[in-house]
């Protein structure tokens, strides 16, 4: 069994706040941006369409509204995080796993997929 350092385990965790403060600010952005896209037309749409001015109330609005926005604020975290991750575990990976080249047969199509 290894021992870790305390100097090791300070140093994860500051890499774990930064990349967490990373992705919050990526899935702010996001949900601004979504807030925008989803607001103009649900809202002009009930101003405009008969259907949707009769169904849609201001209760309705808010909630299509704001569920895209909560979407767009997990799903672009999320996909930070996950790439935040896969930068840190390749640049802390053996110098023989960090070659990914694939050295195959030579022949980068199969037969039926040439021009």
């Amino acid at each position: 069994m290894s021992t870790v350092s305390r100097a090791s385990l300070d140093q994860k965790l500051a890499l774990a706040k930064r990349c967490s403060r990373e992705a919050t600010l990526a899935g702010a952005k996001a949900a601004a941006v979504a807030t925008i896209a989803s607001a103009i037309p649900t809202l002009a749409s009930v101003r405009m369409l008969p259907w949707a001015k009769a169904n849609i109330n201001p209760t309705g609005q808010a909630l299509i509204i704001s569920t895209v926005a909560g979407m767009a604020y997990f799903i672009a975290a999320d996909k930070k995080i996950l790439s935040l991750a896969r930068r840190h575990s390749f640049e802390n990976a053996p110098e023989h796993l960090k070659n990914t080249s694939f050295q195959g047969t030579g022949r980068p199509h199969p037969a039926f997929f040439r021009p």
